[in-house]
């Protein structure tokens, strides 16, 4: 979608004026990953108009393929306007104007299924599956389980605004069933499934290998199964071979010793890693930021800690911006600061501008001033 972003702050009935930029959930994960370095493609649908033409420069211009977007001249590009608040508080408005757009009508059928295979990682959006009946029956079939396709990621992304029935919004939980990897806020699984908690979370998802649970200003918790086969072979690397890590390190919980998921013993293993202290800028965004950071530690092969240590990285790099997307850390200050210890990583206090701070001269356990 192109967004909308208030130029300053106050009720959409009373902002007078925006500025343009480019939206939505595999999107921004794509060019966030494309910024240090990954090779991603971006699949979708939008418009012959020129909000269609801005998007696809955009995008590309972040380094992603856009070559696989195809062009629908009779439907419009989606569009959606936002305030500047907090999405968490009652104040925050969002506008989708995308019924009917050319994102809506996309099938299975009317994708590239080599395409859509090809990568290590694809990477889909529970927002897709509420934008039409079509769209839904494309996220069944991305999901269902068959061989030789890429590992299957799954940011749940539940909008309220765009199911309006919670009863609807339970399809989310099958779709996330699914997938091989789930990002989940346990905010988003209280109110579409009414779970509260991670292990409450992981005993209704017990079927992905890996289940990330967000728990806000709190932190996140990453839930593997150890039992049954590990990440499946993607494209021309296995993960397992290049660096899939030791599930008995420090800082991980062995469900087999405390207790039962799901009414049986399940072999797996929980690791819980505290969010970084940023002065808040905007949280939209922050959830794709971290999706990509935690992807983007996958693909490399890093242990779980760091995942969760990158995912809170990147997400604090787009905290501290005002738009949807913000540039993430280069790898080496981002691995510089997952390998902090962990007092030095709950003393960091990063803010706007952190990510173009020169630290390659701190130690490691040094903490990165505010801006």
């Amino acid at each position: 979608m192109v967004t909308f972003l208030p130029r300053l702050p106050g009720r959409l009935a009373d902002v007078p004026s925006f500025d343009r930029a480019i939206g939505g959930a595999e999107s921004n994960v794509a060019c966030t990953l494309a910024c240090t370095g990954h090779t991603t493609r971006w699949i979708s649908r939008v418009g012959t108009d020129g909000f269609g033409d801005h998007l696809l420069t955009a995008i590309a211009e972040c380094g992603v393929d856009v070559a696989h977007v195809r062009r629908d001249p009779l439907r419009p590009t989606g569009v959606y306007f936002r305030t500047a608040g907090d999405r968490a508080t009652g104040t925050h408005e969002v506008a989708y104007y995308r019924a009917g757009s050319a994102a809506s009508a996309m099938t299975a059928d009317g994708l590239d299924a080599a395409a859509l295979r090809a990568g290590r990682i694809l990477h889909l959006s529970g927002i897709t599956a509420a934008l039409s009946a079509d769209c839904l029956g494309l996220l069944r079939e991305l999901t269902a389980r068959r061989p030789g396709r890429p590992l299957l990621s799954f940011d749940v992304n539940y909008r309220p605004g765009l199911w309006r029935d919670t009863a609807r919004a339970r399809v989310l939980l099958d779709l996330a069933r699914g997938a091989d990897l789930v990002f989940v806020g346990d905010d988003e699984a209280r109110d579409a499934w009414g779970l509260h908690g991670p292990r409450a979370i992981r005993r209704a998802l017990p079927e992905p290998q890996l289940l990330v649970v967000k728990q806000g200003r709190a932190g996140a918790t990453v839930f593997r199964r150890t039992g049954g086969p590990d990440f499946r072979r993607t494209g021309e690397t296995d993960l397992r071979r290049t660096g899939e890590p030791d599930l008995r390190r420090t800082g991980e919980t062995d469900l087999r010793r405390t207790g039962e998921l799901d009414g049986r013993r399940d072999d797996a293993t929980a690791t819980f890693v505290p969010a970084l202290n940023v002065d808040l800028v905007a949280a939209t965004g922050a959830g794709d930021a971290f999706a990509a950071g935690f992807l983007s530690a996958t693909l490399r092969g890093l242990p779980d800690r760091d995942r969760l240590r990158h995912g809170h990285l990147w997400a604090a790099a787009a905290l501290t911006v005002p738009g949807d997307l913000a540039t993430p850390p280069s790898r080496p200050q981002a691995d510089r600061l997952a390998a902090l210890d962990d007092t030095a990583w709950e003393r960091l206090h990063l803010g706007p501008g952190w990510t173009d701070a020169d630290v390659s001269g701190r130690r490691a356990d040094e903490e990165v001033p505010t801006q």
